[in-house]
Parts: C-alpha cells; structure tokens; sequence
C-alpha cells in the first residue's frame, strides 16, 4: 500500500509539538542491502551487502557504479566530505574516493568494537557507530580514538539489535533502525544521543538493516532483508513545541 501515513509513536519528551512520522512514498526489490548512504553528487544510494564491494545507485535502484575495498568485506559504508568511509563489520574502517581508490591504509576502531553494523559522520567530523554485540552507540574522533559510549540496552525501550545509522544534517538526529532479532522498529535520538522516539516499522517490512537520508526532499529509506526491500518514505522528525517545520536540505547536487 502506497501513500499512507501513521503517526508511529509520540515522541517520548512531553514537550514535543510533533512526533516522528512517516508517509511511505514506493518502493523496489534489491537483494541483501546491509548499509544505505545517500549520496547528493549522484542523487543515487551507496549500498554495501556484506560483501567484497560496494555498489551505489539511482534512487530507483539502477546500478550507477561499483567499488571495492582492502576490507575482507564492506559491512557499512558512510559519506565523509566528498569520500567514503566503509567498515568492515569487525571493528576495521578504510577511506576511499568515490572510485574506490584507498586513500590510506584501513585502520582499526579504539576500545574494542566488535560488532560494528551501521557508521556516519556528525557535523564535527566525528563516526558514530551502532554495535549489536555488545549493545553500544559509540562516538570516535577521525582518527577512530574513543570518544563516549551508550549502552542501548538501558534504553527504554532497548535498542538490541541496531543495525542502520544516518543523521539528519539539519538536526543532527541520529536515526537507527533495530532489526527483527530486536523491536522492528525504527529509534530517534537527539545529537547527543537523547532518545526522542521509537517507530514500529512492521507494516512496512522485516529485518531492517540500513538506513539512508536525502534531507532535501525529507525522504528517507530504509532497506529490509525480509524481501530484499528498498521502502522510501517522507519523513518528518520530532520537534519541540513552537519549532517551526524544517526546511529542505541540500538535494541533489547533479540536477
């Protein structure tokens, strides 16, 4: 079913004047999508499988370009400034261009992570990562030095089973998605990692796995294992009372 709305759930601070909401728009098959990225310079999706390469396509799925890495495997994949930063799942993260030149050796996350599914950069340039192995959302500075560590397990309700990140550039909300092993479901937090909502995303899918942002047109997307699924939605986030609705971001820098 196209084109219906539901308000998922109100935020969680009594505060707030608008809860998160989504309106799913379309969507299209694509096999094992593990880690969405939106890109503006191709208006396409960077999505890695879990596999030796990355591929990034149009908005419609459309193979646009495919990359590789000196990673065993690209788990995760994120935008930073005009490159890619792709992880391998295991702690491991390698820059490389948009062509898939390596722009260095790959090098190791501080403090153990293990179980890295889902990576994005904040506005300071800091990776923010989500971990379901133990349950952690992690901030590192460039370099991949510790910064400070969440538990999501003492969340109300938990965050178990994270697996896609993305963050909203004109907030700074970091939006995750909890796969079927946790709630199905999809977390709000704010930039300090406060959370906002929790969204049960069942009508739509199974397994979410990744999550990606395109601020310009307030679409997000969200890739399902369960049936191998690209849902887009228009996305409004949580705000507080007498905020205004957020503008656009910058969209598509190729049209």
């Amino acid at each position: 079913m196209f084109g219906r709305a539901l308000v998922l759930l109100v935020a969680l601070s009594p505060c707030a004047a608008q809860a998160l909401d989504l309106r799913e728009t379309g969507r299209y098959d694509l096999n094992r999508p593990a880690s969405l990225e939106y890109d503006p310079t191709f208006c396409g999706l960077w999505i890695a499988n879990e596999g030796p390469e990355a591929v990034l396509v149009t908005l419609q799925g459309d193979d646009l370009r495919r990359i590789t890495s000196d990673l065993f495997r690209i788990k995760a994949i994120a935008l930073e400034g005009n490159h890619l930063i792709v992880g391998d799942g295991f702690g491991s993260l390698q820059r490389l261009t948009k062509d898939g030149t390596p722009l260095g050796a790959p090098f190791t996350l501080e403090g153990g992570a293990s179980d890295v599914e889902g990576i994005a950069v904040n506005a300071r340039g800091e990776f923010v990562t989500v971990e379901d192995d133990p349950e952690r959302l992690t901030w590192f500075d460039r370099d991949g030095a510790l910064l400070r560590r969440v538990d999501t397990m003492t969340l109300s309700p938990p965050l178990s089973e994270a697996q896609g990140i993305a963050i909203d550039p004109r907030t700074g909300y970091l939006l995750i998605v909890d796969d079927w092993e946790g709630t199905n479901a999809l977390y709000e937090f704010t930039a300090e990692g406060d959370l906002l909502a929790q969204a049960s995303l069942l009508e739509y899918g199974t397994d979410p796995e990744g999550i990606a942002i395109r601020p310009g047109s307030n679409q997000l997307f969200i890739a399902f294992d369960g049936g191998a699924k690209i849902v887009t939605f228009d996305y409004a986030p949580t705000l507080p009372a007498g905020s205004a609705p957020l503008e656009p971001g910058a969209d598509c820098m190729m049209f």
